[in-house]
């Protein structure tokens, strides 16, 4: 909304009404108005569901303080909604298919995570909305962004010096360059000195033009299932979720504003997305909302982000690299949630093989996810919080450095 009407007073030749077309400069005012919503709405949110006794049932699992939580407010996600939305829809361009994209990701998740908490508060049942139901609404927003971004018209990747009759020129410092936006499936391959990899090849390899498609919704899906459930699971000690998903955003805000810039992108030698750079104001706003939830979320926790939170931001944050075309980056950008999900398998499977097997099953931590493994040793959520996030932060950087690294 405000980016249209700065636009138009800059036309006006109204002074400073140009700095609204600057991405720095919305991004920047997108975070602090995202943590002030968070400050300002953040209280009076959780004094609200303390009224209305909106607490978290907690089962007794053994572990240390685990029983102190209970009667915690929860669906604090609607915090984080509400700070994602509100200034994205005031500082960004508002009709870019990205954009569009990822706000339908964050009502669609949020819709989903707060059903399950609804019927888990209000109609007392402690398994909340049944797993089925979960996996429709996760496959649903993967096959709506796949489909998306599969044939929306305005989805293109730039591809230079080339020749064809649907060209266009700009003229550089080196002169004249020829360019053209096309349609491509194309995707990142970290650490590949030639690191673009096509699923039409795949398609073309099995002989069938068709699936491509099928075969690009199946990767969104998985990606947005995978993430969002990953998201889901980590979100077991305060600030974990929260503090682990800032760090994500800032990584994929740094891709979107290479990516979505010409420049850097010529630079880097990197896949240039046209109107990609909106995703960083995006960005800002996720990033912005996950610490301002983060002040309440840190231990002790004076309010849980529930299920509306975690499966929220999962699926925005696979939204994101799926636009960025960097969903096969995910295992090291998102390394954290990647290992929570891990552990559960694990756990599991091995328990049930080695029942079978020998009668007696066999656990291969203390209790899983690992962050609960961590809290059976004796280790403090805070330290266990902390150490979880220098993980990130370092497994951020090994991101980042695939821009050069190849």
């Amino acid at each position: 909304m405000l980016y249209y009407l700065f636009k138009w007073l800059d036309e006006m030749d109204v002074p400073g009404a140009g700095l609204f077309q600057y991405i720095s400069f919305r991004s920047g005012l997108t975070i602090v108005f995202s943590l002030l919503i968070a400050m300002i709405f953040g209280n009076k949110f959780i004094k609200y569901l303390q009224r209305k006794q909106v607490g978290e049932s907690v089962r007794d699992l053994g572990l240390e303080g685990q029983l102190e939580k209970a009667g915690t407010p929860t669906m604090g996600g609607i915090i984080i909604i509400v700070c994602i939305l509100v200034p994205v829809i005031l500082f960004t361009r508002i009709n870019s298919v990205y954009v569009i994209l990822l706000i339908v990701s964050t009502i669609w998740m949020g819709a989903v995570g707060f059903l399950d908490d609804y019927i888990k508060v209000f109609k007392k049942d402690k398994e909340g909305l049944q797993g089925k139901f979960k996996i429709v609404g996760q496959v649903g927003l993967g096959l709506i962004v796949g489909l998306t971004l599969f044939y929306n018209q305005h989805v293109v990747v730039r591809n230079y010096d080339v020749d064809s009759d649907n060209i266009e020129q700009v003229v550089g410092i080196d002169g004249i360059t020829r360019y053209e936006d096309v349609k491509s499936m194309g995707t990142t391959v970290p650490f590949i000195k030639d690191n673009e990899f096509s699923y039409e090849a795949v398609a073309d390899f099995v002989g069938l033009k068709d699936f491509t498609v099928v075969l690009y919704v199946l990767i969104s899906i998985l990606v947005v299932t995978a993430v969002s459930n990953g998201a889901n699971i980590t979100d077991g000690i305060d600030g974990l979720s929260a503090g682990t998903s800032a760090i994500i955003g800032f990584t994929l805000m740094v891709f979107a504003y290479v990516s979505g810039n010409s420049i850097f992108a010529d630079y880097l030698n990197i896949m240039y997305i046209p109107n990609s750079e909106e995703i960083v104001v995006f960005g800002a706003a996720f990033v912005g909302a996950c610490v301002g939830f983060l002040w309440f979320n840190s231990y002790p926790a004076k309010i849980f982000m529930g299920d509306t939170g975690s499966l929220c931001i999962g699926g925005i944050i696979a939204v994101m690299a799926l636009s960025l075309r960097k969903e096969l980056l995910i295992p090291v950008i998102c390394g954290i949630f990647l290992v929570e999900v891990a552990s559960v398998l694990l756990q599991v499977s091995y328990f049930k093989y080695s029942k079978k097997k020998y009668g007696e099953g066999i656990r291969i931590f203390k209790m899983a996810p690992l962050h609960h493994h961590y809290q059976k040793l004796g280790m403090h959520e805070s330290k266990i919080v902390t150490r979880f996030w220098i993980v990130g932060i370092m497994l951020a950087i090994v991101s980042l450095a695939t821009l050069k690294l190849r």
